[in-house]
């Protein structure tokens, strides 16, 4: 098993060529390899589970390219973004599913309504004010943490080293001004299959 995960990593790199060290690392956004409490064998899993998820969505419809986004943690899947009808929500839903090796399926999918300019530029002002404190907050890692705003409400996934720091994650996240709600998908380390050693 451990001969194929070492593989299955080797290749990985090999197609993903050469890529720097980033605040989003090399297996997907929102989680740098250096920091990331998982082990690599989950990391690998994870990141393939979501590129594989990611790639039969797009064959649905290639404009979800854009309007929905993926998140894999420890064989958990978190989707967000916006659909047409409810009809779209239920059917990826079911895909999320059908993914291999998948534990769980959070979907915060909502339907669209007409573009608001104004909107979109107060969510996306509340998700760089979010990203920027928990950057500048020493007690929080902040590149274990995706974040999504619509409608005024955060959405967060991630892993918290403790329920001290995801108690400070979500504080930080009320603090910002104009916020209605905070969605806190948080997973903390203790709840991870395989930890990092």
């Amino acid at each position: 098993m451990k001969f194929k995960k070492i593989i299955l990593f080797i290749t990985f790199f090999i197609f993903t060529g050469c890529v720097g060290v980033s605040s989003t690392g090399i297996f997907g956004t929102g989680v740098s390899v250096a920091t990331d409490p998982r082990s690599i064998g989950t990391q690998i899993d994870d990141s393939i589970m979501q590129k594989n998820l990611s790639t039969r969505i797009l064959l649905v419809d290639k404009n979800y390219f854009l309007s929905v986004k993926t998140k894999v943690i420890d064989g958990r899947i978190f989707i967000t973004g916006k659909v047409d009808d409810p009809e779209e929500k239920l059917k990826l839903t079911k895909l999320a599913w059908e993914t291999q090796g998948v534990r769980s399926v959070k979907n915060d999918l909502k339907i669209k309504e007409e573009f608001n300019i104004k909107q979109s530029a107060k969510d996306l002002l509340i998700t760089s004010q979010l990203r920027s404190a928990l950057i500048f907050n020493n007690k929080i890692k902040a590149t274990n943490y995706q974040i999504d705003t619509y409608k005024k409400k955060i959405y967060i996934y991630g892993i918290a080293m403790n329920s001290e720091e995801k108690n400070i994650v979500v504080q930080e996240a009320n603090e910002i001004l104009d916020v209605e709600n905070v969605i806190a998908s948080i997973l903390l380390v203790e709840d991870l299959r395989i930890q990092k050693n």
